[in-house]
This record gives C-alpha cells, sequence and structure tokens, in this order.
C-alpha cells in the first residue's frame, strides 16, 4: 500500500480522496493554490504545499509544481481526482517518469482513450456498439465531407477530436450548413484543446446518456458497477445523475456491461473508469470514455456498497481487483443532484462568502462538500460546491427523501441552483424517468418564453 499520497486537485473531490486515505492509513498532501489556503481539506492533511497563484495554469494545471510537491513531501503517489490533470497523459507520464505512481490508468491508455477518433477505432475492434460516423477526422476535402454526412444522414453532430466537457460540438441540419460548421468546430477545437481535428457522427434527436462504471486492476480482472443515467442535462453539463437508470433491464445491463469489460481487458485498463453512451429505441452508442474518477461516482458507490476511490487507490498500489462481477449486486437507487454557485434562472456565476451553512440529515443522505460557514468561494474555478445525494429502497423513495433534503439544505451568502433542483425534483417527467439528453434545456426555453411573455 502506498505510504503517502499527493492530492492533486481541490474542492469536494480533493476533501473526498483525502477521507479515502484516511481510512486506508495514508498520509496525504494537500496542494492548493493561493486563494485556497482555507480549503477543508488543506486544514485536514499531514502536510500542504502552495503550488501557485489562483490562475489553474499557474497552479493546478502546473505540472512542474505538482511534481515538485510530491518531491519534497517524499510522497509515493499522486491522484488527480477530477477535472484539471487528471486525464492528461502527459501529466500521468511525467509523473511515473518521476518516480511517482499515477493513482489511474496508464498514460498510454489515457492518450488512447482521450482522442475520441483513436477511443472509437479501439472500441469498435473491442465489439463496442458506436454511433455511426466518418470513422476518422474530417479532412479538407469538402465534398468527401459532404459525401461522408449524406452516407450517414442529417442531422449529423462535429465533434472535436480532443473534445470534452461539452465543448467542441456542433449540430448540422443541411449539407449547405455543413461547411461552415466543420470551419467553425476545427477553430474552436484549436483554442480549446490545441487539437484542430474533428469528426462527425449521426446526431441521435431524443437519445439518453448513461454510462457503465468499471473497475480494473491491469493484471487481466475487469468487472462493471451497472450503469448510471445522466440525462438532466444543461449545456451538454450534468445536473441530476442517478443509479441505477430508469427502464434499463437487468439483462441490458449484463449485456453491455460484459461488453465493457471485455473491452478493458483488451486494453489493459487500470483503475475505475467510466464507458459513456447515448441509448436510443433500445440500443447503446458508445460516445466516449472517461478515464478517471466522475463528479457522479457516489451514486454507484450506494447502490453497490463499493468504495470506488478506496479501490483506485488499491490498485494504483498493486493489488489485484479484490471483487468479482458476482458480487456486485444493485441494491436499491440513488440520486445526486450538483449544487452550483449560480444564479438558479440565468445561470451566471455567484462567487462570495458562505454566510450560513447547514446540510440536511435523515436516514440515506449523503453530503459531499468543502464548504462551511465563512468558507468564501473564489471566482477563478468550477462553481460545482456540493454535490446532495441520496439512497432509498426504490426511486420514488429516493425522490421523495432528496426532496426533503434539499428543503432543508441551508447556503446563505451566494446564489445556488437549490431552487431549480427543487424544481425538477417536482417535475412529472422525472418522476416518470426514461427522459432524454434535451429535455433540461427544452423546459429551460418554454420556461423563459413564457417569462417574456
Amino acid at each position: 500500500m502506498l505510504e503517502k499520497i499527493v492530492i492533486a486537485n481541490r474542492g469536494e473531490i480533493a476533501l473526498r480522496v483525502l477521507r479515502a486515505c484516511q481510512a486506508l492509513g495514508i498520509k496525504t498532501v494537500a496542494v492548493h493554490s493561493t486563494v485556497d489556503r482555507n480549503l477543508k481539506h488543506v486544514a485536514m492533511a499531514d502536510e500542504s504545499v502552495c503550488i501557485g497563484p489562483a490562475a489553474p495554469k499557474d497552479s493546478y494545471l502546473n505540472i512542474p509544481a505538482l511534481i515538485a510537491a510530491a518531491e519534497v513531501t517524499d510522497a509515493q503517489g499522486i491522484h488527480p481526482g477530477y477535472g484539471f490533470l487528471s486525464e492528461n497523459a502527459d501529466f500521468a507520464e511525467r509523473v511515473e517518469e518521476s518516480g511517482f505512481v499515477f493513482i489511474g490508468p496508464r498514460p498510454e491508455t489515457i492518450r488512447l482513450m482521450g482522442d475520441k477518433v483513436s477511443a472509437i477505432t479501439a472500441m469498435k475492434q473491442a465489439g463496442v456498439p458506436c454511433v455511426p460516423g466518418s470513422g476518422k477526422p474530417l479532412g479538407e476535402d469538402h465534398i468527401e465531407n459532404a459525401r461522408i454526412a449524406k452516407d450517414i444522414g442529417y442531422p449529423v453532430i462535429i465533434k472535436a477530436a480532443g473534445g470534452g466537457g461539452g465543448r467542441g460540438m456542433r449540430v448540422v441540419h443541411t449539407e449547405m450548413a455543413l461547411m461552415n460548421a466543420v470551419s467553425m468546430t476545427r477553430a474552436e477545437a484549436l483554442a480549446a484543446f490545441s487539437n484542430d481535428q474533428v469528426y462527425l457522427e449521426k446526431y441521435l434527436e431524443n437519445p439518453r446518456h448513461i454510462e457503465i462504471q468499471v473497475l480494473a486492476d491491469g493484471q487481466g480482472n475487469a468487472i462493471h458497477l451497472g450503469e448510471r443515467d445522466c440525462s438532466m442535462q444543461r449545456r451538454h453539463q450534468k445536473i441530476i445523475e442517478e443509479a441505477p437508470a430508469p427502464g434499463i433491464t437487468p439483462e441490458q445491463r449484463a449485456e453491455i456491461g460484459a461488453v465493457c469489460v471485455e473491452a478493458c481487458k483488451r486494453i489493459g485498463y487500470r483503475g475505475a473508469g467510466t464507458f459513456e453512451f447515448l441509448y436510443e429505441r433500445g440500443k447503446f452508442y458508445f460516445i466516449e470514455m472517461n478515464t478517471r474518477i466522475q463528479v457522479e461516482h457516489p451514486v454507484t458507490e450506494l447502490v453497490t456498497g463499493i468504495d470506488l476511490v478506496t479501490e483506485q487507490i488499491r490498485i494504483a498500489s498493486g493489488e489485484k481487483l479484490r471483487y468479482k462481477q458476482s458480487d456486485i449486486q444493485m441494491r436499491g437507487h440513488a440520486i445526486e443532484c450538483r449544487i452550483n454557485a449560480e444564479d438558479p434562472v440565468s445561470f451566471t456565476p455567484s462567487p462570495g462568502t458562505v454566510s450560513r451553512y447547514h446540510p440536511p440529515g435523515g436516514p440515506g443522505v449523503r453530503m459531499d462538500t468543502h464548504i462551511y460557514d465563512g468558507y468564501r468561494i473564489p471566482p477563478n474555478y468550477d462553481a460545482m460546491i456540493a454535490k446532495l445525494i441520496v439512497h432509498g429502497p426504490e426511486r420514488a423513495t429516493a425522490i421523495s427523501r432528496m426532496r426533503v433534503a434539499l428543503s432543508e439544505l441551508v447556503i446563505d451568502g451566494v446564489k445556488t441552483n437549490i431552487p431549480l433542483q427543487q424544481k425538477l425534483m417536482l417535475d412529472q417527467v422525472f418522476q416518470l424517468g426514461g427522459f432524454n439528453i434535451h429535455y433540461l434545456e427544452r423546459r429551460l426555453a418554454q420556461e423563459k418564453e413564457a417569462n417574456r411573455k
């Protein structure tokens, strides 16, 4: 087992990793920017190191500073959390070349799955169902690109090969709009990801977003831990996640889960990972693999009883996977609401000081957050400040518990999206389940139009 780990992240995920380390008896090093010295996990860690100014590029994205923090504290491993450098193959490579353990997949695996075109190629070879598409980066020949799009059938979606986080995408409905869409997406991709390669896929008009959680030890052993439904989205950003996904049968779960497990074995996957699919008319279509712990991992933990962060650390320490597929049983239903410091109507960020914080309680309630009374939310990072997760014996009970928990949750001093989450828990379409990824956007647009009138 690793004896000391640098937590190369901030906020609630840094605190989550720290608690897992404490439970395993592992010493921790918290790195932080100048505006994050008062974070809860910094105070709780065995050691802390300031790695630079507030701007992420000067701190949490500063690879030399992170490596130096591990060197000066005699740490053995580095946990990247999610976001920042968690899926950066160059970072993983530098960590391992410097003699430390990267708590995640091997650099070559991150690189393979980080490029969406190579990932789709690898998944097709592994027998994973994929969305019909170009199968390769689009060239400069507009006539050829138009032919590919016509063969697939409009509407199509142009995607950045190195994209993620909902950026670098453009839906195209006609051949007339194709050339301009390709050019604009290329320019956006180059600016955002330093990679101007784009590819083309069939645009599914009413899909759900279903993802499969996997664990693999890189030694030939792999399992899946069921699926999550992440269809409640705004601008490709998840708002609510739940497990299991409404309407997915045990047979479907077993079938697609087995495909993902075999893909993990084929590519020699190591650690926790997530296969993301669009699901429409009973069929799964692979879109990407996230080679890290997910924001929404707690819903899987609550329905399976498996501590995913602990398993990440054990696997990185060289241990074989402790579970077989037959050990994984789905019990009850879990829902997660992301709590953001933002205006619930305009969605503009709302940094500032938390004047009062009161977490909810009761059976099956879990609150993952780093905030506290008097904590100042800086304007430099993502707006998510907490995750409220509930578990119940079935979905209806989980929804009821979430409604109660949201009514108890108090975060004063800044605006939050709690009112939006409360409305969604009362939404009849949400209560029925099975809504598609466009539902929330359309609902918000309708509300905006109604208010304008």
